[in-house]
């Protein structure tokens, strides 16, 4: 270990030694304020601001250690936290996160005897580590993730976040990423933030009171960004498909981030009254915003206002949603919940897949036997629209009809090991650039033929021979 290392974890131990006396003190002072974890409640004490070195020193060999994500991903810390656990000689320290930004140096095959990776949504960073056995994966629905730390499932021994700075009452904001934040710091022994004014202040659940903070420190980096990227002719005609089809004026969407929900965004301009409710939303709602078309009018709960979680785009969407009160970002137990999802007006939910076989079982999280992704919030929204309590939810799987390879999307059955996201039973419309299959009430016969007539016109009669192979019947819609 160098001497300036050694020199920050002794400031660190007595940085500790101070705290933990100071708490101590103050166990023989309660009071009615002082048991409670509220992050919103303030604390009587200061935050130290230190070096990233110091700040990352708490963390133990064996240490459970919990990340922020997407936008909001604390990249300074991490790859501090992954120096520190190399020269330190550090063992057995798992990174539990969502969607992370950034290198995840702490996955690289050097450091797989220090730290291994647990996702509860894998982001491309990852992938390769779970795939070759250094990582590991949480099959989950999003809104449930919160319990993973309520129920004591994971126990965070150091929560890494990323902060806007504190206001003049000393309040931060969790900024992009609210999603299951709150409750892993509610159940985390240790807060360590990273303060940026780059970080977008929201309003919503995203609200903690810097005295939380165990040690902060401060940077000026930029957030990851997602621009929009150049939408394809295949993906322009899903957009319209969808748009002059299934989206109706006073529609409440959600959708996530990628060239579809970009194209569905593109062609909604001639919508007004729409309405967003999603666990994320991309670049393309703020030109809405701004042209009228999203106003959230015909919401009864958190009418006027956009609900999101988390969110990732251009620095057009950070400065969009920074102090601004028509943006609330709220948990992800919340807004992706089933009951919340169902009671917005006209709930239309919109999710991309990796391939659908012929009986309508959706594949979204592998690729055969090999991990992606993870199940997101595809389940959660499906299944709010398709319970609709006003009967006119309408729940999409959206995709290209072929790969870039050319192979069909709708398949027979799926790729061996290939997981189900979503179920044969949930889904109700597919659509591809060939048209909208709708699946809601038919038989296996019938289903099989509206997935038929949307596969790409070369792969037709190939899939229509396999099932009837398989049924003994031609696939019909009668």
């Amino acid at each position: 270990m160098s001497k300036q290392l050694s020199r920050h974890v002794r400031q660190v131990n007595k940085l500790l030694t101070t705290a933990a006396s100071a708490n101590a003190a103050g166990s023989t002072h309660n009071n009615y304020f002082t048991y409670v974890r509220e992050l919103s409640h303030p604390l009587p004490r200061e935050p130290p601001i230190v070096s990233p070195e110091e700040a990352v020193a708490c963390i133990k060999s064996g240490d459970t250690v919990f990340a922020q994500g997407a936008a909001a991903t604390p990249v300074t810390l991490l790859n501090t936290m992954t120096q520190y656990g190399k020269c330190n000689k550090l063992k057995d320290i798992t990174v539990c996160h969502m969607h992370t930004e950034g290198p995840a140096e702490y996955c690289k095959p050097e450091y797989q005897d220090i730290f291994r990776s647990n996702s509860f949504f894998m982001g491309g960073n990852v992938r390769k580590a779970v795939a070759e056995g250094r990582a590991d994966n949480v099959p989950i629905f999003l809104h449930e993730i919160p319990q993973l730390f309520y129920k004591k499932i994971v126990e965070p021994d150091v929560a890494l976040i990323h902060v806007s700075p504190p206001d003049n009452h000393g309040y931060c904001s969790l900024g992009t990423s609210v999603d299951c934040v709150r409750a892993a710091l509610l159940n985390s022994k240790m807060i360590v933030a990273q303060i940026n004014p780059n970080m977008p202040r929201t309003f919503g659940d995203s609200i903690i009171h810097k005295s939380h903070f165990d040690f902060a420190i401060e940077v000026n980096d930029k957030l990851p960004q997602h621009g929009t990227g150049k939408i394809s002719a295949v993906e322009t005609k899903i957009g319209q498909l969808i748009a002059e089809n299934l989206v109706k004026d006073g529609a409440t969407l959600q959708m996530g981030i990628g060239s579809i929900p970009d194209a569905v965004l593109a062609a909604l301009h001639n919508h007004k009254d729409l309405g967003i409710h999603s666990e994320m939303f991309a670049n393309g709602v703020v030109d809405l915003v701004k042209k009228g078309c999203v106003t959230n009018s015909k919401k009864k709960m958190h009418q006027g206002r956009i609900v999101g979680s988390f969110l990732i785009g251009d620095q057009p969407l950070y400065d969009f949603v920074n102090n601004n009160p028509f943006i609330e970002m709220l948990g992800i137990d919340y807004v992706n919940n089933t009951g919340i999802v169902k009671q917005q007006p006209r709930m239309t939910a919109i999710n991309s897949c990796i391939e659908v076989d012929l009986t309508g079982q959706v594949c979204s999280d592998s690729i055969g036997t090999r991990f992606y992704s993870g199940f997101g919030g595809q389940v959660d929204f499906i299944r709010g629209a398709a319970e609709g309590t006003d009967g006119l939810g309408v729940p999409i799987i959206a995709m290209p009809s072929t790969t870039s390879k050319g192979a069909s999307k709708i398949v027979p059955t799926l790729q061996p090991g290939a997981g189900v996201v979503t179920s044969r039973a949930h889904v109700h419309y597919v659509v591809t650039e060939h048209g909208i299959a709708s699946l809601f009430g038919k038989n296996v016969r019938q289903r099989s033929y509206e997935l038929i007539q949307i596969a790409a016109p070369k792969h037709r009669e190939a899939l229509e021979k396999a099932m009837f192979e398989r049924l003994n019947v031609m696939p019909s819609c009668d």
